[in-house]
């Protein structure tokens, strides 16, 4: 990995970006970064699916490079929020820690061919997959019912499903949990049960994403430690506060509500 000053940027009055030079201001946008890693990342371990999802719009405005720098930053972010999650969930008893295990062993496999994909298709390909897919899984979400299947055909959809999902996600650069908490949900398992699963999962595939990433990236390895530790705090805190507060209707309502809005902000984001 070539560790470098990050190429952070501003906004500007007329809607452009400016150079960060002076360090005071490079320390301010720091100190914004991690408190928006922070909020993100209680959200995201509400939710089960790591930070990488709603990181990647939230980053794009402080990062040029989406593929070599939002990417697997949002990776790192991703697999340690996903791992303080399923920490949160696992001590509520809200983990199947054998279909994780499963899962996550298939995502970290087919996960490195969505990091090939993503580093020879343009930019707009990768933005456009992300708001289908993410449009996609929250219609589905919305109109989910259990399938009513036999727990060894239920095991065996899902090992299938995971290796398509996780490549996808890869290929976007988000974690697997955003795609894999519907599905789990769709194949009758509790929402807050589906999001601790989904946890560990995205994990595997996280770490296994980061990998691949590493040799290409561009970062500065002070403000990943940042905003990982961030990231880990507010994942725990968030993924307590779905295990004890949280009905799953209301889990439900969370997911939805939250993904709409970062979606939107990102969409407004890229057309002004």
């Amino acid at each position: 990995m070539r560790v470098q000053f990050l190429n952070l940027r501003v906004p500007n009055s007329s809607g452009g970006a400016k150079p960060l030079i002076r360090e005071r201001e490079m320390s301010l946008e720091t100190v914004w970064m991690a408190a928006g890693i922070f909020v993100l990342s209680v959200f995201s371990g509400m939710l089960g699916f790591g930070v990488a999802l709603a990181a990647i719009p939230f980053l794009s405005l402080f990062l040029t490079d989406l593929v070599h720098q939002v990417q697997p930053l949002a990776m790192a972010l991703g697999g340690t929020t996903s791992l303080f999650a399923a920490i949160g969930f696992y001590r509520s008893g809200l983990v199947d820690t054998r279909l994780g295990a499963w899962l996550a062993l298939l995502a970290a496999l087919a996960s490195p061919l969505g990091v090939m994909a993503a580093q020879r298709v343009p930019h707009q390909i990768i933005w456009v997959a992300y708001f289908v897919s993410a449009g996609y899984m929250l219609w589905r979400l919305i109109q989910a019912r259990p399938l009513q299947t036999a727990p060894r055909r239920q095991l065996a959809w899902l090992m299938v499903l995971v290796v398509p999902i996780a490549i996808f996600s890869t290929f976007i650069g988000a974690g697997v949990g955003f795609l894999l908490v519907p599905t789990l949900i769709v194949f009758g398992l509790e929402p807050k049960r589906a999001a601790g699963t989904s946890a560990v999962v995205v994990t595997a595939q996280s770490a296994s994403a980061l990998a691949f990433h590493w040799q290409n990236a561009q970062l500065n390895l002070s403000l990943v430690l940042i905003l990982m530790a961030a990231g880990a705090f507010g994942a725990y805190l968030g993924a307590r506060f779905t295990s004890l507060r949280l009905s799953n209707q209301q889990f439900k309502y969370v997911f939805v509500v939250t993904m709409t809005v970062l979606l939107a902000y990102r969409l407004y984001r890229l057309l002004v």
